[in-house]
């Protein structure tokens, strides 16, 4: 083995950005080796193992050879992703079919959350109990009209459903089909409802459950089921009520109250 044997392999295992400096250094190396040789006065110069890579690890840690390395994110990143591709390939060599049924069991859980997302709607955590179906400034049906339509208009959907429902309830209490009773929700005047007008228990009920889909689920109302309330409220308003005793005797009461207070 010739003397310079040694740091010749060097530039095969140190990084590329390194050889620069590991050539200056063999270049140095063998100026000492041939200086003293050719003139004959002193044996050749060799520098031993230890000390040879002691020169190369300082020369490799200056700045000059580290202003290209990755920064603190990227290496961080890339322990992510190496860290992402393991998991994965060892969820592949578990699931039978390897890597195609990794995918399609990944797809399979994507579609039934697809499904279970459009089925239920985003998230949302119901109140213990439902809310009342009007605020505290009472308006009547012909205000929540307005309101409805100017919503509609400007295609806030959800808006104006919930004024057209309000104002479906607020027009049976004007026509003395429901009593005035403040915090009632819209459940409860679709079921009471349902009992003087026996035509639409079943359209009551659905435009009560919209209103609470969109009010309280979560749900984003369109321009088809807002004209269904729409139209609820149009067919209410031409239907004549069946009044069974309670209803009879409370329409009466409001009745009699009404004249009274014109009185």
């Amino acid at each position: 083995m010739s003397p310079g044997g040694v740091l010749t392999a060097a530039p095969a295992v140190l990084p590329h950005a390194a050889d620069k400096a590991v050539r200056g250094l063999l270049r140095a190396r063998e100026a000492a080796l041939l200086s003293p040789a050719g003139s004959g006065d002193q044996p050749p110069v060799t520098i031993p193992r230890d000390p040879a890579r002691e020169a190369a690890r300082r020369e490799l840690a200056k700045r000059m050879y580290h202003e290209n390395d990755p920064g603190l994110f990227q290496r961080a990143l890339s322990a992510f992703l190496d860290w992402v591709g393991r998991m994965l390939s060892a969820a592949a060599s578990a699931t039978p079919g390897g890597t195609l049924g990794l995918v399609v069991v990944v797809l399979a859980v994507i579609a039934v959350i697809g499904a279970l997302w459009w089925r239920l709607g985003t998230p949302h955590r119901r109140p213990v109990s439902a809310a009342a179906l009007f605020d505290d400034r009472p308006r009547s049906a012909a205000e929540h009209r307005a309101a409805a339509e100017a919503h509609a208009a400007q295609g806030h959907w959800n808006q104006a459903l919930q004024e057209r429902m309000r104002a479906v309830v607020r027009s049976l209490e004007e026509r003395a089909l429901l009593d005035v009773r403040p915090g009632r929700t819209a459940d409860e005047a679709a079921a009471e409802a349902g009992r003087v007008l026996p035509a639409h228990p079943d359209r009551l009920r659905a435009a009560a459950r919209e209103f609470d889909d969109v009010t309280y689920g979560g749900r984003r109302a369109t321009q088809t089921s807002y004209e269904r309330i729409a139209e609820l409220d149009r067919d209410l308003e031409r239907t004549r009520p069946t009044l069974t005793a309670s209803a009879a005797s409370a329409a009466s009461t409001t009745h009699h109250v009404r004249k009274g207070d014109a009185e």
